[in-house]
C-alpha cells in the first residue's frame, strides 16, 4: 500500500481469463489447473498454476513496475540471498483485454507466518535478520530507488492524516496522542549515514514463507531497492514478539535512530492502513492493529 494514497478498483480477474492468458501464451502449461489463491495483497492477484506454478498479475496500473522490476532483478539477487525467492518461468504479455505484462512463477512451498503463533520465533528472527543483512550487502550497481526508502518526513503529511481519521474511530480504541509521540520520535531521530543500502522494502507476513518455525522463502520484491535501511525492520514490529524482536536487533546490530526510524515507518503505514482497510481487508487490518499495540508496548516499557 502506498502511504497516503488509494488504489483504484482492482481488475476484474476470473479463473477462465487466467486459464486464456496461459493457454495463448504458453501452450505447454494448457491445461493445467488454474485456481486463484486467497491473498491479503491488494496490488497483485496469484493464480496456482498446476502443484509447482503459480501465475501473478496486477490488479491495478501500480502493480505493473513489480513485474518488471522482479523480472530485471530477482535472477541477479537470488543467488545472493540466503532464502529462496520467486524464479519467472515465463514472461507474460497483456492479451484477452487484460492490458498489463504478468508472470509465471515457481510455486515456493511453505506457510505464512502469523503474529504470535510463530512456531520458533527467536529462530525465525535470526533467520529474518540473516535475510536483511544479506540484502544490505548486496552491491550489485545501478539498483533502482526503493518504493519505500527516502526521507521519514515524506510520510509526516500522510501519518497525521491517518491520526486525526483515528481519533474519529472510537470503536478502534486507539491511543493517538501515545501514537503521535512515538511518530514525533522517529522524525527526531537523526538521519542516516553512508550510502543508501539494498532492501526488500516490504517485508510484511503476507510476504514471507516458514517451514517448520524457520524462514523458508521472501516473496513480493516489487517494491525493492535502495534506501533508509531502517525500511527493512518492519518484521520486529509486524510479526516478532518483544524478546524475539530484541534477537532480531542484535544480530543485525541496528544503532538507536535507525531503530527510532523504523519504528516509526512500521508504525505510519500500520496507521495509514488500519481506517482504509478496517472493513474491506481483514488480514491488513489485523496486521496493523497488531504493529500499533507492539509499538505501544515497547515504547511504554
Amino acid at each position: 500500500m502506498s502511504s497516503g494514497q488509494t488504489h483504484p478498483g482492482p481488475y476484474p480477474l476470473d479463473d477462465r481469463l487466467v486459464r486464456r492468458l496461459v493457454d495463448g501464451q504458453f501452450p505447454q502449461w494448457a491445461g493445467l489447473p488454474v485456481e486463484r489463491f486467497p491473498s491479503g495483497g491488494t496490488v497483485n492477484a496469484m493464480y496456482r498454476l498446476g502443484d509447482a506454478m503459480v501465475v501473478r498479475l496486477p490488479l491495478i496500473e501500480g502493480g505493473v513496475e513489480d513485474v518488471t522490476t522482479e523480472r530485471e532483478w530477482l535472477p541477479r539477487l537470488s543467488p545472493l540471498l540466503p532464502a529462496a525467492v520467486p524464479e519467472v518461468l515465463g514472461a507474460g504479455a497483456p492479451a484477452e483485454g487484460y492490458p498489463w505484462p504478468w508472470s509465471v512463477y515457481r510455486w515456493l512451498p511453505g506457510e505464512i507466518p502469523e503474529a504470535g503463533a510463530l512456531t520458533d520465533p527467536v529462530r525465525l528472527a535470526t533467520d529474518l535478520a540473516g535475510f536483511v543483512a544479506a540484502m544490505r550487502s548486496v552491491t550489485l550497481p545501478g539498483a533502482p530507488q526503493a518504493y519505500r526508502g527516502g526521507p521519514l518526513a515524506t510520510l509526516d503529511q500522510a501519518t497525521r492524516a491517518a491520526l486525526d481519521e483515528l481519533r474519529g474511530l472510537p470503536e478502534e480504541g486507539v491511543d493517538c496522542d501515545a501514537l503521535a509521540a512515538v511518530w514525533q520520535d522517529a522524525l527526531r531521530a537523526p538521519a542516516p549515514e553512508g550510502p543508501p543500502v539494498w532492501l526488500h522494502a516490504d517485508l510484511m507476513p503476507g510476504n514471507l514463507l516458514v517451514a517448520g518455525g524457520r524462514l523458508s522463502a521472501v516473496i513480493d520484491f516489487g517494491c525493492m531497492g535502495v534506501g533508509d535501511a531502517a525500511c527493512d525492520l518492519f518484521p520486529a514490529w509486524n510479526l516478532l514478539p518483544a524478546a524475539a524482536r530484541e534477537v532480531f536487533r542484535e544480530v543485525l546490530g541496528v544503532d538507536d535512530a535507525t531503530w527510532r526510524r523504523g519504528r516509526g515507518r512500521t508504525l505510519s503505514q500500520a496507521l495509514i492502513a488500519l481506517p482504509y482497510y478496517r472493513k474491506t481487508n481483514p488480514a491488513m487490518a489485523g496486521n496493523a492493529r497488531h504493529v500499533i499495540r507492539a509499538v505501544l508496548a515497547e515504547t511504554r516499557r
